[in-house]
């Protein structure tokens, strides 16, 4: 069972399956993430929701370009958990499931293409203090623990 992280769902709420993929991007001691200004603003990890027949990793690709203008390489699944949330944009009650890939920012290709996202470059302490929702925090923080150096939590 993937383990839920934040508030528990509210009884009676019906809530809305929201499978996205999600990406932890280090370079050169830094994490590359968005910020979105609407309904935020709110410091994110790149990712998004998987459109109806798209495979996960070809969403990740997808969404990281839209919401940093970076390409990525070697995407690896590091895990998953779930939260339930209020979506303003959609005006939609949400059990997201979110899966958490880490990846290489290969290269960028321009500015984000979904607007109202700024790519953003974090220290891996800063962001795991900036980040809008704990789950996400909580895989960076361990993310960084097994693989920056050096990583004073």
């Amino acid at each position: 069972m993937t383990p839920r992280i934040g508030t528990p769902p509210e009884p009676g709420r019906r809530y809305t399956l929201r499978p996205g993929v999600y990406a932890i991007l280090p370079r050169a001691g830094r994490l590359l993430l968005t910020l979105q200004a609407d309904p935020g603003p709110e410091v994110q990890l790149p990712g998004g929701g998987i459109d109806p027949g798209e495979h996960p990793l070809t969403a990740l690709h997808r969404e990281v370009f839209e919401e940093t203008g970076w390409r990525i390489a070697r995407p690896r699944r590091l895990g998953a958990f779930r939260r339930f949330t209020f979506m303003p944009e959609y005006d939609l009650w949400a059990e997201k499931l979110c899966v958490i890939y880490t990846a290489q920012p290969v290269r960028p290709h321009g500015p984000p293409t979904e607007a109202g996202h700024t790519a953003i470059w974090r220290s891996p302490e800063l962001a795991v203090q900036e980040l809008g929702n704990r789950g996400d925090s909580s895989f960076v923080r361990e993310f960084c623990l097994r693989n920056v150096r050096p990583w004073r939590p």
